[in-house]
C-alpha cells in the first residue's frame, strides 16, 4: 500500500463532465482529461486489501491493487505493463466498463470506494502518449491459421491472442469497418472512435488481416472457410433486439435502438450528411432504462429533440445500495449516466400498452398503464395497476429492450448451431461448439453482457483454441477461466 492513509485522508473524485451546455454541441467525449496527479491521489485510496475482492469481481481478473499502487508511486509503464498483462483493450474498459471492482471495493462497504476506471483510463492513455504501447508481432509462426468471425471486443481480443501465439488470424466482418458495436452501437460521445482505430492498427501491425463488408453464411459459405482454415472461431455477438409485440408496433417512427444509434455513428464517421432517422424537434420517447436507452437519450440531445421520455417497467432502485444485493455482489441501486443529467424525464414501473396513429401510418403517441412487480418463482412478474392509463405523445419511439441471443443466421444454420431456447450458441468447457474444428466466444455464447466480459472470453477462447491446435497453451487467461 503507498499511502496506508490514502483512503482515510482522501475523498473519492471523478473525473468532471464537461459542461452539458458545451457538450450538447458536439459529439466529443463528456468527461474533462485527468491530470497524473489527480489520478495519483485517486489511486493512493487503495488499501491493497489482503484478499482482493476489486480483482475478483473483474471477469478479466485485473490486478487493481497493484497498478493501483505503481500510479501512486508514479511508476507509470509498469502501472501499464501490469495493467496489460490482464486486458488487451484497457482504453475500452476504462470508458465504458460499469466498474464491477468498484462494487466490490472493500471501501464500499461503508464508503466510496476508489476510482478504479478513471486510473485504469489514464494509465492507458498515458501509456500510449508516451509510445509503450506498440505492436507486438510474433518471433515466430506456426503455420496454422484462425478464422474469427466478429470484430466486437470478444473478436478483437481473441484475434491479438491468437496472433501472438504465431497462428495466421484473419478476422471477418459483415459491416464496411471493424469494430462491431464498439463502432456502430456506442455513440461518439463515449468512445470517440479514434480510440478504436488508435488500436485496430497495432492489430494490422501484428499481422492480423481483417476482411470487412463479407458476411460469413452468405458471402462465404461457413463449411468453404472452415475448409480452408485449422479452426473456426465464432464472435458474432448477441444482436438480435428485442421487440414489443403491441398494437401500432408496425405504425411509421418507431425504431430498435441499434437502428438509431448506427445511423447517427454514421453520420459522425462521414458515411451520411444527415442521419436518415432523427429526433431533431421531435417529441421522442426511448423504452428501456439500461444503457442502451441512456446512449439513446444523450443522442436524441444532441440532435435537438423537443423532449425525451425514458420508460422503464421495473420499479425505480434505491438510491443506495439495495439490502437484497449486499456487499461485494454488483448492487441494486439507482444509476444515473451522463446522459441523465443533460435532461430528459425517466419513467419508473410502466409499461406501453400500444401505440397510437397520427391517421398517417406514423406514431403520434403512445399509451401507458403503471404495473406493480411482485416476484414469482425467482422472476418478475407485472400486474397492471386498474385505471393508471395515460397518453404519451411521441413522434420519435425507440425500442432499447436489450437483446435475445445472436441472430439466427446462415452461418449457424449452416454449421448446424441455431441457438437452443436459451438464445445463444451452445459449447463446452473448452469453448467448442458441437461442429468440429469451430469454437465461440463472447456474447454470442454468453449472452448481452459487459465489455470486461467480452474481452476476457476472447482471451479465454484464443487459449483453448491455441491448446486445441497446439496441444497446449502459454496464452494468459483470466482466472475467472471467461464462460465459466
Amino acid at each position: 500500500m503507498g499511502d496506508p492513509t490514502g483512503f482515510l485522508t482522501k475523498d473519492r473524485r471523478s473525473a468532471a463532465h464537461r459542461p452539458i451546455a458545451q457538450r450538447l454541441l458536439d459529439w466529443r467525449e463528456v468527461y474533462e482529461p485527468v491530470t497524473r496527479r489527480e489520478a495519483g491521489v485517486q489511486a493512493s485510496r487503495c488499501m491493497a486489501c489482503s484478499v482482493a475482492f476489486c480483482h475478483h469481481a473483474c471477469p478479466l481478473g485485473n490486478l487493481v491493487p497493484e497498478w493501483n499502487d505503481l500510479v501512486y508511486k508514479g511508476r507509470w509503464k509498469d502501472a501499464s505493463e501490469r495493467l496489460h498483462a490482464t486486458n488487451n483493450f484497457p482504453e475500452l474498459t476504462g470508458r465504458l466498463c460499469p466498474a464491477p471492482c468498484e462494487a466490490a471495493c472493500v471501501l464500499s462497504i461503508n464508503d466510496r470506494p476508489v476510482t478504479n476506471a478513471l486510473v485504469e483510463k489514464q494509465v492507458a492513455e498515458i501509456a500510449w502518449a508516451e509510445g509503450w504501447v506498440v505492436p507486438r508481432p510474433p518471433a515466430s509462426t506456426t503455420g496454422k491459421t484462425v478464422a474469427v468471425v466478429g470484430s466486437g471486443p470478444a473478436g478483437l481480443a481473441a484475434a491479438q491472442q491468437l496472433r501472438r501465439a504465431g497462428h495466421q488470424v484473419t478476422v471477418y466482418e459483415r459491416a464496411d469497418r471493424a469494430g462491431g458495436l464498439l463502432r456502430y452501437g456506442i455513440p461518439e460521445f463515449k468512445l470517440e472512435k479514434w480510440v478504436l482505430e488508435r488500436r485496430l492498427s497495432q492489430l494490422r501491425a501484428e499481422g492480423v488481416t481483417f476482411r470487412t463488408k463479407l458476411e460469413v453464411g452468405k458471402d462465404v459459405g461457413a463449411h468453404e472457410l472452415l475448409g480452408k482454415v485449422d479452426a473456426l472461431l465464432l464472435a458474432g455477438g448477441a444482436t438480435l433486439p428485442r421487440d414489443l409485440p403491441v398494437p401500432g408496433r408496425e405504425l411509421g417512427g418507431i425504431h430498435q435502438a441499434m437502428e438509431y444509434l448506427t445511423v447517427s455513428n454514421r453520420v459522425q464517421q462521414g458515411d451520411l450528411a444527415e442521419p436518415t432517422i432523427t429526433a431533431a424537434g421531435k417529441r421522442v420517447v426511448v423504452i428501456g432504462g439500461g444503457d442502451t436507452g441512456a446512449d439513446c437519450l444523450g443522442t436524441a440531445h444532441r440532435q435537438g429533440a423537443a423532449s425525451v421520455h425514458q420508460l422503464e417497467i421495473m420499479p425505480r432502485p434505491p438510491d443506495e445500495r439495495d439490502p437484497s444485493t449486499p456487499w461485494p455482489t454488483w448492487p441494486l441501486r439507482l444509476r444515473t449516466s451522463a446522459s441523465h443529467h443533460e435532461g430528459g424525464t425517466r419513467l419508473w414501473s410502466v409499461s406501453t400498452q400500444r401505440f397510437q396513429s397520427d391517421g398517417h401510418g406514423h406514431v403520434c403517441g403512445l399509451e401507458l398503464a403503471e404495473v406493480t412487480m411482485a416476484v414469482v418463482d425467482g422472476r418478475p412478474s407485472f400486474q397492471l395497476v386498474p385505471g393508471s392509463a395515460r397518453e404519451l405523445p411521441a413522434d420519435l419511439v425507440l425500442l432499447a429492450l436489450g437483446f435475445s441471443g445472436p441472430e439466427r443466421s446462415p452461418m449457424l444454420a449452416q454449421l448446424g448451431l441455431d441457438p437452443g431456447p436459451g438464445g445463444n450458441v451452445a459449447r463446452d468447457r473448452d469453448w467448442a461448439t458441437p461442429a468440429a474444428g469451430v469454437f465461440t466466444c463472447g456474447d454470442m455464447a454468453r449472452g448481452q453482457s459487459l465489455v470486461a466480459w467480452a474481452i476476457a472470453e476472447g482471451r479465454g477462447a484464443a487459449g483453448a483454441v491455441d491448446r486445441w491446435l497446439m496441444g497446449e497453451t502459454f496464452l494468459p487467461v483470466a482466472p475467472t477461466g471467461g464462460a465459466f
